[in-house]
């Protein structure tokens, strides 16, 4: 599947150091979820896409997976949640020397995520998306 070029032109354009983070974490969820669309959504990479309607009636689209690289660290969204609650949160022991949230997974060097681990997450994620299990 081709790269949007928005994609490529964000990833060409970080920093030295962050711009290898990024491509490094970007190729790998490519090999994870190679069916997921790929696209900017403002300043995060996004793979796949989901409407979302909350009993409010507020509604509206996300990406089950996104990456992002911020100020002081890169960040790795996994927006899906199973029986144990957000796979990111719920799986933080097993991600490496990393700070997680409900959802985020931020890290400063490629060799503090375990990467096997994301991307077994990301797998989760992309199938509970398709079944309609996706968290914001």
């Amino acid at each position: 599947m081709a790269v949007d070029s928005a994609v490529a032109d964000y990833i060409a354009g970080l920093p030295d150091g962050r711009r290898e983070i990024v491509r490094a974490v970007h190729e790998r969820i490519r090999v994870e979820v190679p069916e997921l669309e790929v696209r900017m959504w403002t300043r995060f990479i996004g793979y796949g896409h989901y409407h979302y309607r909350y009993a409010s009636g507020r509604e509206g689209d996300w990406f089950p997976v996104g990456l992002t690289n911020n100020k002081q660290y890169v960040s790795l969204y996994i927006c899906a949640a199973d029986q144990e609650g957000y796979l990111a949160e719920a799986n933080a022991e097993r991600l490496g020397r990393v700070s997680v949230g409900k959802s985020c997974i931020r890290f400063r060097r490629l060799d503090d995520l375990d990467i096997d681990v994301a991307g077994e997450l990301v797998r989760r994620a992309a199938h509970l998306v398709a079944a309609g299990r996706f968290a914001m």
